[in-house]
């Protein structure tokens, strides 16, 4: 007797073993023919700081990219045209449609690994011949005595079915993460173009100013020629000159007079250029007209480089999608490994509807399979598959790499271009001091007749005070790009922009 007990164990044993054997043979045996991830190159490490062609606010904790566009900027007219392009902009709607796209695949792998639960409602009707089986085998129905099945029979069926991945490998959960990783990286890249945004509108409005101010030096410079032409051709009417004079500033005359012209066409360029970011059509920009020489914007502070990993919209982008490339590759590992999958449905089905509330316990149909299938042949496909996101993975960290390279680059570049451009300023200013008064000496000197003082040099002397002008407003134009482009490079205005969650409405602070 206890052998008849122990004989059906020890076959029940065997049994378990194998299955635990063949099991383990499906875990085990896909995972010696996985390929060897490669490596990345490591990147230079990040300076402690910025090196000695910045300001003294390099070495500050200090940062202006955390301070708001009203602030930065302090120009009521700015700030407008800033912030009805960032309610307005086309482009940047455009983006806030791919966050939301983002977003909603967010929500569809939040529930891909979760059991699919439908409901499902049909019926059917069947015409069976006598002389076939189905139709010769018919018996009484035997809930209506003495009546046979029908015949057509009618079938109808009420039911729910299951369908469910099991996420043994994190597979799925992998692919949600891997998701929510490029919905951030998707609100990023809106952050980073909301920073461009707002630097080409302030960079256009300052080169409106620049435009500006050209136009009024040529006016200046046009009224001093025409007072020359004056007093050249008063003095050959009075036979003390030639015609020469005249002519030559008369042609100087025609030639700013014309420079003018092309100068107010720019102006019409750059405002509409500025009416297109703000999404209107094309009417004069409002901006200031006094002070172009002395304006000066926030000081900047740069802080440390580190902050830079927190500020740039474009390093945060770059980093979220560093962190799905590597959720890609888990996902790609685990197809390698079995999969189980499990189907099954409850409901009731009878071919007379009447039944499937007469009789409900005896119209009650469930079925319920599961399978563990793992991959066998198609290995090359997988491996492929598998190396082809550990190379993209390769490719998001040199791409990192690069932003956060190129990121310290333009704000050593751009703070360099600050002080540079800024000391040039005020070297030119006392050079265009000077000129003014060789002008004016000059004048004088030909108005009563000098000896030694010939109409070339007013005329010279005129003509390097406007280039000398130019120059100046040129070189003023630069600084002021040049810390708009700083404070863009830094982070401003999209350091501190929220990401909201997919199931919620994108959020504006500028809308406020």
């Amino acid at each position: 007797m206890n052998l008849s007990v122990r004989y059906p164990n020890a076959k029940h044993m065997k049994h378990v073993m194998a299955r635990a054997i063949a099991c383990s043979t499906l875990l085990v045996l896909p995972s010696c023919q996985i390929p060897k991830l490669h490596q990345a190159e490591p990147g230079p490490g990040l300076p402690a700081g910025f090196n000695a062609a910045t300001s003294s606010g390099a070495t500050s904790s200090e940062n202006s990219a955390q301070l708001g566009i009203e602030e930065f900027y302090n120009d009521q007219m700015l700030t407008r045209l800033i912030q009805q392009a960032l309610v307005s902009n086309r482009e940047l709607k455009i983006l806030e449609q791919e966050v939301q796209i983002a977003g909603n695949e967010v929500l569809a792998r939040q529930g891909a690994y979760l059991p699919f639960v439908g409901f499902g409602a049909g019926g059917g009707l069947n015409q069976y011949s006598t002389y076939t089986l189905d139709g010769a085998s018919r018996n009484d129905d035997p809930y209506l005595p003495g009546k046979y099945f029908p015949n057509p029979k009618p079938d109808t069926l009420v039911g729910l079915n299951l369908s469910w991945q099991l996420d043994i490998w994190r597979a799925l959960r992998n692919a949600r993460d891997a998701a929510q990783q490029r919905y951030i990286a998707a609100s990023e890249k809106r952050n980073s173009f909301v920073t461009h945004l707002v630097a080409e509108v302030a960079e256009n409005y300052y080169r409106l100013m620049a435009l500006d101010k050209r136009v009024e030096n040529l006016n200046s410079i046009i009224e001093l020629q025409e007072q020359s032409l004056k007093v050249a051709q008063a003095k050959k009417d009075a036979a003390r000159g030639t015609e020469l004079p005249v002519q030559r500033f008369q042609a100087e005359v025609r030639k700013n007079q014309s420079e003018k012209l092309i100068i107010q066409q720019q102006i019409i360029e750059v405002g509409n250029r500025i009416n297109f970011l703000v999404n209107r059509f094309p009417e004069p920009v409002e901006r200031m007209s006094a002070g172009f020489y002395d304006l000066n914007i926030h000081a900047l502070s740069v802080g440390v480089p580190a902050q830079l990993l927190q500020n740039r919209p474009d390093i945060r982008q770059a980093e979220r999608e560093l962190e799905a490339a590597g959720l890609d590759v888990k996902v790609a590992r685990s197809h390698f490994f079995p999969a189980l999958a499990i189907t099954g449905g409850v409901g009731f089905e009878a071919f007379n509807p009447m039944y499937l509330f007469t009789n409900p316990a005896q119209a009650l149909v469930a079925n319920v399979a599961g399978g563990l299938v793992a991959p066998l042949v198609n290995k090359k496909a997988i491996q492929a598959e598998y190396l082809t996101a550990n190379a993209r993975q390769l490719q998001s960290v040199y791409d990192y790499q690069r932003i956060i390279l190129n990121a310290f680059t333009e704000v050593v570049n751009r703070m360099s271009m600050v002080e540079n451009y800024s000391k040039s300023i005020e070297i030119k200013k006392q050079q265009v001091k000077s000129l003014e008064a060789s002008v004016d000496s000059a004048t004088k000197l030909f108005l009563n007749a000098q000896p030694g003082v010939d109409y070339i040099d007013v005329l010279f002397a005129q003509r390097d005070l406007m280039d000398a002008r130019m120059e100046l407003i040129e070189t003023k134009k630069e600084q002021l790009s040049a810390i708009v482009n700083t404070y863009q490079a830094l982070g401003g205005a999209g350091a501190l922009l929220p990401i909201s969650t997919p199931q919620q409405p994108q959020s504006h602070p500028w809308k406020k």
